[in-house]
């Protein structure tokens, strides 16, 4: 485009939405709106300093939609209620999908693309596999209200007949890096992993509770949080240059394609310190243990054949820029 795009970025104050303004920033991109719930103290650090033309609560945003002052060119909604502890599903309803709900209708209305987040909670136990398909969704069973809403969103936005004109949601995997230190119990095992090292030397991790799977050997997907953002800025330029057709509206996964465990996770936190593994186990709380993923890996043919070609971060990889440059100088991103 010949002219910076004004573009929506909703979660803005949480971990991938402040990342990903702070990326846009990075690629000349400051025509931001900011949207969120920015009476949180503890976020603040997290979208003070970057670049925008102005931020607006999440609920006064929806209220000023039909009357905005500004002429918006694409919408980026990270924003959701993401505990999969919180079981009234309600909650999750109204922000996951309601409010995205919202959002759809005035991409659709405007005609401009539209770019969401949805997760892989939402495969539940993996019975039907993690292929970002649109045949499976009636068959998932998600194994909490989070997951639930987020496929429930999905299949709506699937039975759509009036859409904007380029739209995409991303099946986040587990995604870590700096800005999540907010999260709390939430917070990826890495960001744990760090403050239990340097607060004991040591790391527990969940005791196995399933047959054939060993304890620490549970498996994710770990993607790193700038390889997420990477993807949403392509999207969102081939969305804005026309070049992204409307057969390629829809789902897609956005994992590494390799799962790894949670010993993997928690050793290379100890080895980007220079340090020796040093991991104990520990029984997994009895709230989460029946509703708990052992195993999750995206298949990421989807986005591959719609062009992206940029390689991922390894595991590895990713740990050791998360820990030397944002988790020892205790900064964010």
């Amino acid at each position: 485009m010949s002219k910076q795009p004004t573009i929506v970025v909703t979660g803005t104050a949480g971990f991938i939405g402040s990342v990903c303004v702070q990326f846009f920033n990075e690629q000349g991109w400051n025509q931001l709106l900011l949207v969120d719930d920015f009476g949180v103290e503890a976020k603040r650090k997290n979208w003070e300093q970057k670049q925008f033309i102005k931020i607006i609560e999440r609920q006064a945003f929806i209220e000023q939609l039909p009357e905005l002052e500004f002429q918006i060119d694409a919408i980026v909604h990270l924003g959701a209620r993401t505990d999969t502890t919180e079981f009234n599903y309600a909650i999750h309803e109204a922000l996951n999908v309601e409010y995205s709900k919202a959002l759809w209708h005035y991409a659709t209305e405007k005609q401009i693309p539209f770019i969401y987040a949805s997760s892989a909670a939402t495969y539940g136990g993996g019975e039907n596999g993690y292929e970002d398909t649109h045949t499976i969704l009636d068959k998932l069973v998600p194994l909490n209200p989070y997951g639930v809403s987020k496929n429930e969103f999905d299949k709506w936005a699937i039975a759509q007949t009036t859409t904007p004109p380029s739209w995409a949601g991303l099946k986040f995997f587990n995604v870590y890096g700096p800005n999540e230190y907010h999260k709390g119990r939430m917070a990826s095992v890495i960001f744990h992993s760090f403050n239990q090292i340097k607060e004991t030397g040591l790391v527990k991790l969940f005791k196995s509770h399933k047959d054939g799977f060993k304890d620490g050997e549970q498996l994710r997907d770990f993607v790193y949080v700038k390889d997420v953002v990477n993807v949403i800025y392509w999207m969102v330029q081939k969305m804005l240059a026309s070049n992204w057709d409307m057969s390629l509206n829809g789902l897609y996964n956005l994992g590494t394609g390799k799962a790894r465990s949670f010993y993997d996770l928690a050793a290379n936190t100890f080895i980007a310190q220079g340090l020796q593994p040093n991991i104990e186990f520990v029984d997994m709380p009895l709230d989460i243990r029946d509703k708990y993923q052992y195993f999750t890996e995206a298949n990421m043919h989807k986005l591959r054949a719609a062009g992206y070609d940029k390689p991922f971060n390894s595991l590895e990889e990713g740990v050791k820029d998360y820990v030397a440059n944002y988790l020892v100088p205790a900064k964010g991103y």
